[in-house]
């Protein structure tokens, strides 16, 4: 008789229970353990990254500050309009002129800082004040505003309680914060409201209830109550309240007295904790749910699984059917016949889509072509070149700056679709360039609707269809005519943009016309109408075949492209 080891032994099915049930409770802790450690962690590195990022954002404010402050003081010592303003009457040429100086200075300042920051001037002798850029604020807020204004400057104290300082002021129960240069009789003021200053850290995920706020140096909070998601905020009170689990992280301004606070508060880590006790549990059950039918279904259905799963391992890449050996189990028979169809298929599909993505990919390649025109390039710094010889340095600026928006636009699209009014900018400004080079050869008209705004359409379309008018147009003796109309209509009960673009020059050739109309494909050979070609095929692939193209030549003289495109809901750029 033979032996029986102990590694053959056998064991009841309950063995095979107490052990999963002992495996089960392993896991169950050591899933506890680890989800207290990930949540500590998390927390951790969540706050070190909130710090850094706070820390990225107060550094900018203080440079800006910083810089914002010395610009004033530069421009009190050292700009001649407020000499001027203080010297003349308010109601004088020379102030009004003096005036608009100034304001030209710090619009621009102000563009390059953000709109949020406002700039005024106060002269002393002349009891006068006034904004020096676009303002932000109420006129109420701003009344108020140079009332405390002139209460500050007839202050001894001013100059050490504003200057370099950037201090809190509160002004209509709204809270800003001001910075007062002063100059012998006449003050230059910088304004930001706390709630625009605050914007960006509140633009962080904090959590759920987390917030960001600005506090001054006696702890009051000056921006506006509300949480991360834009919420007023509320007070915790309860349970719910104390379980809470919260981190205040406070960031200090330079030269200001004030400091910006973030509480992040990560209530959700804490339901991670419980909802993988609860995924353990309903795992523990489950097991145990197993372990009582696994021997049923390992005769009557994990054998007839598994055979058939060995059968789909033995398809290869040679296409070879795999031999399914019959099972009393009827659905499994029904899938492997479809299993086999479905093969056949996949097969058919694979060679429809590389086919359909090689096209895509060459269409895409005859577009980038169609960005890339280094003769347009070089005639413009022909033309440049041309106007440096006759010292036009004005057109020069003008040709420059149109080439550069021209190209930076060309590069810079990618993406299957723009607004519709940026396209018509670049537009403008490729016609700009043209009556730069042709001077009188031609005029352009642009009509659009104030519905189309905000709609979205393919790159480069309107680009093709203009440089043909120039193309095959202005080389005749009279000046042409070229005109670009966009307008909203309702087709078939359907919003559509209908985009008109015709010139007056000799239109298109019969046989050109011909197969336009009938939609047979132009000769490339030489290089031409590839633009109109690769364009067709883009609008076909990007709407589906919804887009519509009319050519046709206008009685009189002249070319005529009518472009009907649906709108697409779901586009995107």
């Amino acid at each position: 008789m033979a032996k029986i080891t102990a590694g053959s032994k056998p064991y009841p099915i309950r063995h095979y229970v107490r052990i999963m049930i002992l495996v089960s409770f392993a896991v169950l802790v050591l899933d506890l353990v680890i989800s207290l450690a990930s949540i500590s962690i998390v927390k951790q590195q969540s706050t070190r990254y909130l710090q850094d990022t706070a820390k990225l954002y107060i550094d900018r404010i203080n440079h800006d500050f910083a810089y914002i402050n010395h610009y004033m003081g530069w421009t009190l010592a050292n700009d001649e309009s407020l000499n001027m303003m203080n010297a003349y009457d308010v109601n004088s040429s020379e102030f009004l002129k003096s005036n608009d100086n100034l304001h030209k200075r710090f619009t621009e300042l102000q563009k390059n800082y953000g709109q949020e920051y406002n700039f005024f001037f106060y002269l002393k002798n002349q009891s006068f004040f006034l904004n020096c850029a676009p303002i932000s604020v109420s006129y109420t807020d701003y009344l108020e505003l140079k009332r405390q204004i002139h209460s500050y400057i007839e202050d001894k104290d001013v100059y050490a309680e504003f200057y370099s300082r950037w201090t809190p002021i509160l002004v209509n129960g709204n809270y800003y914060i001001i910075n007062i240069v002063p100059y012998y009789n006449r003050y230059l003021i910088g304004l930001i409201s706390a709630d625009s200053l605050i914007r960006p850290l509140r633009q962080i995920n904090l959590g759920a209830n987390g917030y960001a706020s600005l506090v001054d140096e006696n702890g009051t909070t000056i921006s506006s109550p509300l949480s991360g998601n834009g919420k007023p905020l509320q007070q915790e009170t309860g349970w719910p309240g104390l379980l809470q689990s919260r981190t205040t992280i406070s960031s200090e301004f330079s030269n200001t007295t004030f400091s910006a606070d973030m509480v992040i508060k990560f209530g959700a880590f804490e339901k991670i904790m419980i909802a993988q006790l609860l995924i353990m549990l309903l795992f523990f059950m489950v097991t145990s749910t197993i372990c009582a039918v696994m021997l049923f279904f390992n005769k009557r259905v994990l054998g007839p699984i598994q055979n058939f799963s060995e059968n789909l391992a033995h398809i290869n890449e040679d296409g070879r059917s795999a031999d399914f050996k019959s099972s009393k189990i009827i659905e499994l028979e029904q899938a492997s016949a479809q299993f086999k169809d479905l093969v056949e298929q996949i097969k058919t599909f694979k060679i429809a889509i590389y086919e359909q993505e090689l096209e895509k990919q060459r269409i895409q390649l005859d577009y980038m072509k169609q960005q890339i025109k280094p003769h347009f390039f070089l005639n413009c710094l022909t033309s440049i070149y041309s106007m440096a010889q006759i010292q036009m340095y004005e057109e020069i600026e003008n040709m420059a700056m149109s080439t550069a928006k021209y190209f930076r636009y060309t590069f810079q699209n990618g993406g299957n679709f723009v607004r519709l009014e940026d396209e018509i900018e670049h537009v403008r400004i490729y016609l700009e360039i043209q009556r730069s080079r042709y001077r009188d050869a031609f005029k352009y008209h642009i009509e659009q609707d104030e519905a189309v705004r905000g709609l979205m359409i393919p790159p480069l379309v309107l680009q093709t269809f203009i440089e043909n008018s120039i193309k095959y147009a202005i080389s005749r003796d009279p000046e042409v005519q070229i005109r670009l109309a966009v307008r909203r209509r309702t087709s078939a009960g359907e919003q559509v943009t209908v985009i008109e673009i015709s010139d007056s020059g000799p239109g298109f050739g019969p046989r050109v016309l011909e197969k336009l109309a009938s939609g047979q494909p132009l000769d490339q050979s030489k290089g031409t109408h590839i633009g109109i070609m690769n364009t067709l095929k883009r609008l076909e692939y990007l709407y589906l075949k919804k887009a519509s193209v009319h050519f046709s030549n206008i009685e009189g003289g002249g070319a005529s492209v009518i472009l009907t495109l649906p709108d697409l809901p779901n586009t995107s750029t």
